[in-house]
């Protein structure tokens, strides 16, 4: 087991700051929640001393020190206010706006630009340029979701070390030398890696910006909510940023334990999703051959007497169920107790499958296929998937629940088709109708992982918080929801989806979840065992 770093007493402008021995003195000051202004340095980069920002003033050396290339030792004194520190920050705030352009009105990183806020509180009131600024190549065509303006980049080199440490993927650089070097891409290179809208992220100004939200809003219009990326099993720590409830961007959260400060590309657009033309908004009942639109009552009393119909016909094992991992935990242990009511024993799990990766992206393309698990609802190599197809295929099983619409992409389609078209009662809840699905009873729109409150887990078995971000229309039932009006509907009762509830529930019955209580979940999750 490795030793715990020793700790170190430093003395920042009269306070006391205890810290790592070895980390740099800059992080060691930002951890304190001190206000050093800083360009090039990451904590999860390497050093690079560029920028010359965080200069500070150190008892015993003749001049400023870089505060980022500075480890913290026992015993230094340290001060960030002195009038020589305030002068250096000046004149590296000066030298970087000698050519900047003054176009913050129509720049995207207005608001949240670090070279408006840092020039702001540390630069001069006025200027004393005398010469025209540089003229540099804007909004180049760098990849396929980036774009690059180079009058704008300060040459912190914060992304080239983002393509060469985190991606490996070697596409940015910075060419030529002094006043004329560029930031650019390297002849016959695009910047189209996996972790391409990082770079955006990171660039302390708007000099990489992503095509996806280049010129939509304004960034001071927009507001954040914490929650967890939907695309795949690593579940990376996210901000939803939404304005007149619909989501604009997604943006990594910081979480050493599950996504460090980064998240994919393929995570970050999923969110269009939800705002989808093709999304089903009604529940849709079958009558004379077709699919008709009706209200959330008439649905559930549809699917609850057209389930219970099928058991007086056939038995409890006549109904099967495909449980989904886009579900809550919540929601899931909701589904596992309608199952349970209604004595379904052949359940499986689909998950969507597709590419993975050494850093982030897991090849399950779902937020909670673990907590599914967990929760007893699935078992087998598989999650249950053939064994509940045979079922079906033999006649044992008639009728089925399903949940999501990764059964299609984990079954041959032809298969499906013939499966889903024999059985007598087909229930189905899903954001869009797919034709597969058509055959269907009863029809439920699902609801998706922004416009919940709850939890997921991870591959990891990190059992993480989810926030409500954008509000359904109005008389909408989430999924729990759903599975909580069917229970009622079957045993007569009155019961509300509610998550603390739940937890309460989740906490005695002796599942993996028993240790944990949701009101101590913080924003970085906790783990199973």
């Amino acid at each position: 087991m490795a030793e715990a770093p020793k700790l170190a007493k430093i003395t920042v402008d009269g306070r006391v700051i205890e810290a790592p021995a070895g980390i740099p003195l800059l992080q060691a000051m930002l951890d304190a929640e001190l206000d050093i202004p800083h360009y090039c340095y990451h904590p999860k980069l390497t050093i690079d001393g560029s920028c010359r920002l965080c200069q500070v003033k150190i008892e015993g050396m003749p001049k400023l020190q870089i505060s980022c290339n500075t480890q913290v030792r026992d015993g230094l004194v340290v001060s960030t206010q002195d009038p020589e520190v305030a002068l250096a920050r000046r004149g590296v705030m000066e030298l970087l706006l000698l050519n900047h352009p003054l176009d913050c009105p129509i720049c995207d990183k207005a608001g949240e630009c670090w070279l408006q806020n840092f020039s702001m509180r540390f630069g001069s009131k006025i200027s004393r340029g005398l010469e025209p600024r540089r003229k540099r190549q804007k909004r180049i065509d760098i990849g396929e979701r980036m774009l690059l303006d180079q009058e704008r980049c300060i040459l912190c080199r914060r992304c080239v070390r983002f393509c060469r440490e985190v991606s490996k993927t070697y596409e940015l650089g910075t060419f030529r030398l002094g006043d004329r070097t560029v930031l650019d891409i390297y002849a016959g290179r695009r910047l189209d890696n996996d972790y391409s809208m990082c770079t955006a992220d990171i660039c302390p100004v708007g000099a990489l910006e992503t095509k996806d939200f280049h010129h939509k809003v304004r960034v001071w219009f927009l507001e954040e909510v914490g929650s967890v990326c939907s695309g795949c099993a690593n579940g990376c720590n996210i901000h939803i940023s939404t304005y007149k409830n619909r989501i604009w961007r997604l943006t990594p959260r910081r979480n050493d334990a599950v996504n460090e400060t980064w998240m994919c590309d393929a995570g970050r657009l999923t969110y269009k999703a939800v705002a989808d033309p093709q999304r089903l908004r009604i529940p849709l009942v079958a009558a004379n051959g077709t699919l008709a639109p009706v209200d959330w009552p008439a649905a559930i009393a549809a699917a609850a007497s057209a389930m219970g119909d099928l058991q007086k016909q056939h038995g409890a094992a006549a109904l099967g169920a495909i449980a989904s991992p886009h579900l809550s935990n919540e929601e899931s242990y909701c589904f596992g107790r309608l199952l349970a009511a209604l004595g379904v024993e052949h359940r499986a799990m689909a998950v969507r499958r597709g590419k993975a990766d050494d850093l982030l992206i897991k090849a399950e393309k779902a937020a909670n296929a673990r907590g599914v698990r967990e929760l007893g609802l699935v078992r087998g190599a598989d999650d249950g998937v053939e064994e509940l197809l045979q079922a079906c295929e033999r006649g044992v099983v008639r009728g089925l629940y399903v949940c999501g619409d990764d059964l299609l992409a984990a079954v041959d389609r032809e298969r499906l088709a013939r499966i889903l078209g024999g059985l007598e009662l087909l229930i189905v809840q899903v954001t869009t109708l797919e034709d597969a699905f058509k055959s269907a009873q009863v029809v439920f729109p699902t609801t998706m992982l922004a416009e919940k409150d709850g939890t997921v887990t991870n591959h990891a078995g990190r059992v993480q918080r989810i926030e409500q971000a954008v509000r359904p229309p109005d008389g909408w039932l989430t999924d729990g929801a759903i599975f909580t009006a069917l229970l009622n509907h079957l045993q007569s009762r009155e019961e509300k989806f509610a998550v603390p509830e739940i937890w309460r529930a989740l906490e005695q019955d002796g599942t993996a979840f028993a240790r944990i209580r949701f009101a101590e979940l913080g924003a970085y999750g906790a783990p199973l065992a």
